[in-house]
């Protein structure tokens, strides 16, 4: 059973939940189009033989916009305290991966050992876009421009959840219903995804990164993100590649068995 536990920070209040555990801490990271609530059914899974945290970041979820200037990893590095683990497994999807990258590199006494998704890496460079996600992008600056949110969230959960090359609707039920509820009030409180960077170069430090490291990617993700994580896997020094068939940005929606057996085999080192 979850425990939910709030975190105060100047400028807001973190909402999280913990799900108690006999093994390691882990704590999910969500991504910049989803919330906790993408997480409860992997957590739900992983515990009690493993410890599980999540939390929302400023603006998502339960978690209001801040009203101060912030860094999300010194609100991640106080979560960490407030699990009240010395060390623990950090599993990020997308932005979220990226936000765990960084506490690698600027507090790595903290942390066991990563579990990267479809992710993000401070510092990168610019990426090509493919023609399928090239289609989408003048419909998303057009929705973006008039700041109709319904069509912001369709297309967003269509690039995301269903995947760029793949038909509108590909996942539905249950997991459509939730991503669309989780990025609509990303979208409604329309904080810049810059906002709360910590100003690591994590792109040109990844050597030395030296916890072990999962990198993996639906093969259905966007191309250059599905690039880079085979990218990331050779040129971290811990690092082994997974492919999730089948799936694209949102993996953990639509297989929280999958994506629970990946990370139970990371920390477990199998």
């Amino acid at each position: 059973m979850a425990e939910r536990f709030d975190v105060s920070r100047t400028g807001t209040s973190l909402a999280g939940e913990r799900w108690p555990g006999h093994g390691s801490t882990v704590l999910l990271l969500h991504e910049g189009v989803s919330d906790r609530r993408g997480w409860a059914a992997v957590a739900g899974l992983l515990a009690p033989e493993l410890t599980v945290v999540t939390y929302d970041r400023r603006g998502f979820g339960q978690t209001p916009v801040s009203t101060e200037p912030f860094s999300h990893l010194d609100d991640l590095l106080a979560v960490i305290d407030q699990a009240g683990a010395a060390q623990v497994w950090l599993v990020g999807a997308s932005a979220g991966g990226g936000l765990a990258l960084d506490a690698a590199l600027e507090a790595p006494q903290r942390v066991a050992g990563l579990v990267l998704m479809g992710t993000a890496v401070s510092g990168e460079p610019e990426p090509e876009l493919d023609a399928d996600t090239k289609r989408l992008e003048p419909l998303l600056e057009k929705a973006y421009a008039t700041r109709d949110a319904d069509e912001i969230n369709r297309l967003e959960t269509w690039l995301w959840l269903d995947g760029p090359s793949q038909p509108e609707g590909r996942v539905g039920g249950a997991a459509r219903k939730l991503a669309l509820a989780m990025n609509a009030v990303i979208v409604a409180n329309n904080v810049p995804e810059s906002e709360g960077a910590a100003g690591v170069d994590a792109w040109h430090r990844l050597a030395e990164v030296t916890v072990p490291v999962t990198v993996a990617c639906g093969d259905l993700d966007v191309p250059f993100l599905v690039d880079r994580c085979r990218l990331l896997a050779d040129r971290l020094p811990a690092a082994r590649h997974h492919v999730l068939a089948g799936m694209a940005h949102q993996p953990y929606l639509e297989s929280a068995t999958a994506v629970a057996e990946l990370i139970r085999s990371a920390v477990a080192g199998t």
